[in-house]
């Protein structure tokens, strides 16, 4: 079995957007966002959590020494700077995680279109197939010739543009919903014909 199996075009194709869209979104990062990624998975690293509790066990052992020499620690319990210096540090570290977790939404939603648009391409093509396939059906002379009323409805492909508007309307309900604190109601979206 070859290391590296020929991919069909198409999916090479798909793969080879998916990989531009990731490298356009890291593009187009300011300097500020760089240096905000890369604080941010500093912060996310084990490694980080076994620090700051290293830099806590110092903090009150030396304030324990300190004491036990008998002079005033800088800092006695209940350890108003360490508590002092940790919120302000959880504020920063809460900022940038969100700022990281903002800019990804952006690549998950960009992600998020061209899937869409992948579906109703493919959605596209399987209707033609259907269409074909009935047409096919027809011209056969051994072949029943029958109305197929589901069959009729599948060959008929998706308007992109009516899915973006229900799909824009159905959002924007459930977004109104939420603002107002109600429960939202299931979207009765209507095919198209």
């Amino acid at each position: 079995m070859p290391d590296n199996p020929a991919l069909p075009t198409h999916i090479e194709q798909v793969i080879e957007t998916i990989a531009e869209l990731h490298r356009e979104h890291h593009r187009r990062a300011t300097p500020s966002q760089r240096v905000v990624a890369q604080l941010t998975g500093l912060v996310g690293r084990p490694r980080f959590v076994g620090a700051v509790t290293v830099v806590f066990g110092l903090w009150v052992g030396l304030n324990g020494l300190i004491k036990l020499a008998g002079y005033a620690p800088p800092d006695p319990p209940p350890y108003s700077y360490i508590q002092a210096v940790t919120g302000i540090a959880g504020v920063y570290i809460t900022l940038l995680i969100l700022i990281t977790q903002r800019r990804e939404n952006e690549l998950s939603e960009a992600r998020d279109k061209l899937t869409l648009e992948l579906a109703i391409s493919n959605e596209q093509k399987s209707a033609k197939i259907i269409s074909l396939l009935e047409e096919m059906r027809r011209d056969l002379p051994g072949l029943p010739n029958r109305d197929d009323p589901e069959a009729e409805q599948l060959s008929q492909p998706a308007d992109p543009q009516a899915v973006m508007e229900a799909l824009r309307a159905t959002t924007e309900d459930l977004d109104a919903a939420l603002a107002g604190g109600e429960a939202p109601e299931p979207a009765g979206i209507q095919p198209t014909t």
